[in-house]
């Protein structure tokens, strides 16, 4: 006789999974009484019924201790929550174990809207927490409580872990001189279909420009493709580059892929890494005009000032000489990009390079939360040269040829003068020659993407 039993399990099981399928969109009806029928007595009365979360009331991408006493929190919050409300912070130390000299303690928090105003449905918000003295001072290892308000009231609020401290792992020498490096480089987050060869060539060029106490930190926002990754691969290997996956950020619309966010996470995080961090992007290519100074000499004059700003020579990304006797498409890019916008007396972006030790929060171009100077005349000293657009282009660079007549006047291109510039020209073969020396890389591109 047929066994029919397993047949009558699976319709009965295919039956119940069709009841769940059919009953969910009122599991949230019946699990949330404030969304049941609501007896209309009063025609006039108006009910508003919640589903689904907004933007969050604050978003962690960073904790780290600033030193002996204070800490900072990096994250993401509610634009409108910030702009039309009045959210606040606390924090709070707790010690993995309460003694005379590690108690339970708690702190008033400062926040900083650090993005100009620029963000969307998320701001960038950098949270200090100052105590009035060091909370893990007998090195018990404890954690740090971060209590985020959703308004004035202190009734409703989130309670975040933010950091924690082993023990043992508190370490005071870190928060002064000697650092690890003289200079770091904060990069902005890398997103698009950027070009391996240009890749190639700013690392190879910032390696040696900075030399060798030096550090790089790049944030991979979507940018860096496998053909970009083999490029710094190298430097990774050397310990040069350190290179974090953010890619995570996009699910948080913020301003330009959360540069905001990145750059205050970077200066936090290597706050007490080196004596100067550099903030630029991956098509400009920092510049002393007087090839008999340092840049140590250089930023040695600069040291009684928190941060400067740094102007830029603003280069043509399409024009090139029409030289017969030039192979272009093995040239690097700063070897052939030769003409420099000449005009004069208009605002352009300028870059910036900060101690980070005197920041409590940065900016994309500049930092408007320092202690001390911040100093601009900088430009006989100090430039950067500016390939726009230059970092996502495949193809050959070279698209507008001029004649050689043009070394030696004014070319008018698009309703702009240009004047040649070959001062980064004549730096290629030592950036090559470093290079080659360095990571033992090949000599030439075999290709420009």
């Amino acid at each position: 006789m047929l066994d029919t039993r397993p047949l009558v399990a699976t319709l009965l099981a295919f039956t119940l999974v069709m009841l769940i399928w059919n009953l969910q969109p009122y599991y949230d009806t019946i699990l949330n009484p404030s969304k049941l029928s609501i007896n209309i007595t009063d025609p006039n009365k108006r009910t508003f019924l919640t589903y689904g979360n907004a933007a969050s009331l604050f978003v962690q991408m960073g904790a780290y201790r600033g030193g002996p006493t204070t800490f900072a929190v990096v994250g993401l919050a509610s634009k409108p929550l910030h702009v039309f409300g009045r959210p606040w912070y606390k924090c709070q130390w707790i010690p993995n174990t309460n003694t005379n000299s590690s108690k339970d303690l708690k702190a008033k928090a400062y926040k900083i809207l650090p993005d100009w105003g620029y963000g969307r449905v998320y701001t960038v918000v950098v949270v200090n927490c100052t105590f009035a003295v060091n909370p893990n001072l007998d090195n018990k290892g404890g954690k740090l409580i971060l209590y985020a308000y959703y308004s004035e009231s202190p009734k409703r609020y989130e309670k975040i872990t933010a950091l924690e401290e082993a023990p043992g792992s508190y370490n005071q020498t870190k928060f002064s001189p000697p650092y690890p490096y003289e200079y770091l480089y904060c990069g902005s987050s890398l997103y698009g279909n950027l070009s391996a060869s240009r890749m190639r060539e700013w690392m190879a060029y910032h390696a040696w420009f900075f030399g060798p106490s030096s550090h790089f930190v790049f944030h991979d926002a979507g940018g860096v493709s496998s053909e970009v990754r083999a490029v710094l691969e190298p430097w990774v290997q050397t310990g040069k580059v350190t290179l974090q996956d953010i890619r995570d950020q996009s699910e948080f619309d913020g301003y330009y892929y959360n540069q905001f966010l990145v750059v205050n996470d970077c200066l936090h995080r290597y706050r007490h890494a080196a004596n100067w961090t550099f903030y630029f992007d991956v098509d400009e290519y920092i510049y002393l005009p007087d090839a008999n100074t340092t840049l140590e000499s250089v930023l040695r004059d600069f040291s009684n000032n928190t941060q400067f700003t740094i102007e830029q020579n603003a280069m043509s990304s399409i024009l090139c000489l029409n030289d017969s006797s030039q192979n272009y498409s093995r040239l690097w890019g700063f070897e052939k990009l030769l003409f420099r916008d000449s005009r004069s007396n208009i605002r352009r972006d300028r870059k910036y390079a900060i101690q980070a030790k005197n920041a409590y929060a940065t900016g994309v171009h500049m930092s408007e939360n320092v202690v001390g100077g911040t100093l601009h005349q900088t430009e006989t000293k100090i430039r950067y040269y500016h390939y726009h657009n230059s970092i996502t282009v495949h193809e050959e660079l070279c698209r507008e040829f001029l004649p050689i007549s043009a070394k030696h006047n004014i070319t008018w291109f698009d309703k702009v003068p240009y004047e040649y510039d070959d001062n980064m020209k004549k730096l290629t073969q030592t950036i090559k020659d470093f290079e080659r020396n360095t990571i033992n890389a090949a000599p030439d591109h075999t290709n420009n993407s």
